[in-house]
């Protein structure tokens, strides 16, 4: 699979991850359709992209927004790559409270909403996508890259939603990948570390370097482009599929 003269749509594209991820697509040729939910971050993104880029304002969650960011992807060239980067962190909260109180129901429902079943909405409507475009010589329509998290394997306390629902992202990966041979479409995972992203750019200096000298190696937070060059290859590498790979300097997280 080669990313030039192809179409992409990235989610989350406006911004970390998904930034550096479309920047990378449009340096090897690519055009790329960038969706997040803040029009001030996309429009900014795109201008620094250059005119291989184009926003498309949605939430990940909406299906008729997604349906119509892959519509402007299609019309940009041959659909065949979507990274799905989208998605919110989980709020610290124990499954019972030091007053033996239950968690709350809608902030587990919500935070599953946006990370499980937003991921299954772009999955779908970008399959559907990819489908539409003829076979290359090999069979392979195109690639599509989903975003886990090492807390799918190394859930911390507190991280009960969030566990949960990039658990289901990983879970899902296989059964994508198998679902969608037939249509030469072949889905992969990324499952990110403590990674250098605006969210971490919030917290105190000390904070984050202590978070990067819990990695083993290299001891530092992981930087935006290694995820992007990681979901390139996905992309490109017609022989991977249903994989899902931790990005983390072999990081285990610990309980708390």
């Amino acid at each position: 699979m080669d990313i030039r003269g192809c179409s992409a749509l990235v989610t989350g594209g406006a911004s970390g991850l998904g930034l550096a991820t479309a920047r990378r697509i449009v340096d090897r040729g690519g055009d790329v359709v960038i969706v997040d939910i803040s029009a001030e971050h996309g429009e900014k993104a795109v201008a620094n992209l250059g005119a291989g880029a184009r926003f498309v304002a949605a939430d990940v969650t909406d299906e008729a927004g997604v349906a119509a960011a892959l519509d402007a992807a299609a019309q940009r060239g041959p659909l065949r790559f979507v990274v799905h980067c989208a998605g919110r962190g989980g709020d610290r909260k124990r499954i019972i409270g030091k007053d033996r109180s239950p968690g709350d129901l809608a902030t587990f429902a919500e935070v599953v909403r946006v990370n499980l079943v937003g991921t299954y909405n772009v999955l779908r409507l970008a399959a559907a996508g990819i489908a539409a475009s003829d076979p290359l010589d090999d069979g392979d329509r195109g690639a599509i890259v989903l975003t886990a998290s090492v807390a799918a394997f190394d859930g911390q306390i507190g991280q009960t939603s969030y566990t949960a629902a990039k658990a289901g992202v990983h879970g899902m990966t296989l059964v994508a990948a198998r679902d969608l041979a037939s249509w030469g479409i072949r889905v992969n995972t990324i499952a990110p570390g403590i990674m250098d992203t605006p969210m971490l750019g919030r917290l105190r200096d000390d904070i984050r370097a202590g978070l990067a000298a819990s990695v083993p190696h290299p001891k530092r937070l992981g930087e935006p482009d290694e995820f992007a060059r990681l979901a390139v290859e996905m992309l490109e590498n017609p022989y991977l599929n249903g994989q899902t790979v931790r990005l983390d300097g072999a990081i285990r997280m610990a309980p708390r």
